[in-house]
């Protein structure tokens, strides 16, 4: 005998929503180009990301040789700009040491044309015995010489005491001397020597001469450089130094 087993539970509309609910997700059996498009997707991130750190790579790379040569040139730049500040400190003594030598060069005074002033200034009724130079005058330790040039002694005699000022108010306008530091230090009245032709006259009462003065006039000798006093040096023939004046002018090393 045949039995029929019939369930009539599969007909309730509660057990037909269970079994919906318990149904996945099914992918179309028919077209598989949505599986194709997501594993392309896939593939194309990876590789996108992959190109992506290539080209930041090769700038990396591309940035770090721009810093080398540019450090290599900074390297450079600094050799020479040390080159052009040793070469600036050389150029800088050598102008030094030639300002200097000019500087000395520049404070010589010719004897030659001093005493030819001399002679151009001497009034009639004086005359020069000795003409002596000095030495600088030592000043206080931490101060400058008081001339460092040196200066002069004239000795002589003269017919008058006016004679004597007369000379030294001469001597006071040479641009040779310090018009301030030219003065008398001593001016003697002296029985005139007599000439040695009253000494040979035998027993004949020699005629006595006049007294005359003796004098000393010291001075200072100018500060004033040797460039300034071209004309000076000119008018007393002082033509070597006058034209090496004009040869170190032309370089521009003193001003005209």
């Amino acid at each position: 005998m045949y039995s029929l087993d019939i369930n009539f539970l599969k007909d309730r509309p509660a057990y037909q929503k269970d079994n919906q609910k318990n149904t996945g997700p099914k992918l179309p059996s028919g077209d598989p180009r949505p599986i194709f498009l997501g594993v392309g997707l896939g593939l194309c991130l990876p590789i996108a990301a992959g190109a992506g750190w290539w080209m930041l790579q090769m700038k990396n790379d591309e940035l770090q040789q721009n810093i080398s040569q540019l450090e290599q040139e900074i390297t450079k730049l600094d050799g020479e700009v040390g080159n052009i500040n040793k070469i600036k400190e050389e150029t800088n003594a050598v102008k030094a040491e030639t300002q200097s030598l000019v500087s000395v060069f520049d404070q010589i005074r010719p004897w030659s044309a001093m005493l030819q002033d001399l002679r151009d200034r001497i009034p009639a009724l004086v005359q020069i015995k000795t003409v002596k130079q000095l030495p600088p005058v030592a000043a206080a330790e931490g101060q400058p010489s008081l001339n460092p040039a040196g200066g002069i002694e004239i000795t002589g005699a003269a017919r008058s005491f006016n004679d004597v000022n007369d000379f030294l108010l001469s001597l006071q306008q040479s641009q040779f001397f310090k018009s301030s530091e030219t003065k008398i230090v001593t001016a003697t009245l002296v029985d005139a020597p007599l000439p040695p032709s009253a000494a040979s006259n035998g027993n004949k009462t020699p005629i006595k001469p006049p007294p005359v003065v003796q004098y000393t006039i010291q001075s200072i000798l100018s500060d004033v450089p040797a460039s300034e006093l071209i004309r000076e040096l000119e008018q007393k023939g002082t033509v070597g130094l006058v034209s090496r004046i004009h040869t170190i002018q032309q370089t521009g090393v003193i001003p005209k």
